[in-house]
């Protein structure tokens, strides 16, 4: 299945990239380059959902049209794709 979560990346004062899902609760990224940024806010997010989706009752926030977030000047959005299979010992 397939999830996509808007991240919103700003530079840091330290001239960092930190990611930030305004959907998933204290779901962060922070990276050298904005590359490398959202490389690691997508493996966040993996870990994010996969984590919601073994509780016994997952519950998965609504996505926040990326047109509604409110930013600041230099961010930049960048829908992040996370694929989670539900079949176990299925090998690609």
């Amino acid at each position: 299945m397939k999830f996509i979560y808007p991240a919103v990346i700003h530079r840091t004062k330290k001239g960092t990239y930190r990611a930030v899902f305004p959907d998933l609760e204290c779901c962060e990224a922070e990276g050298e380059t904005l590359e490398e940024a959202v490389e690691l806010a997508d493996e966040a997010a993996g870990n994010w959902i996969g984590l919601e989706l073994s509780e016994d009752n997952p519950d998965l926030p609504a996505v926040t049209d990326p047109g509604d977030l409110i930013l600041e000047k230099g961010d930049v959005v960048r829908n992040i794709c996370v694929n989670i299979r539900f079949m176990d010992g299925w090998d690609e």
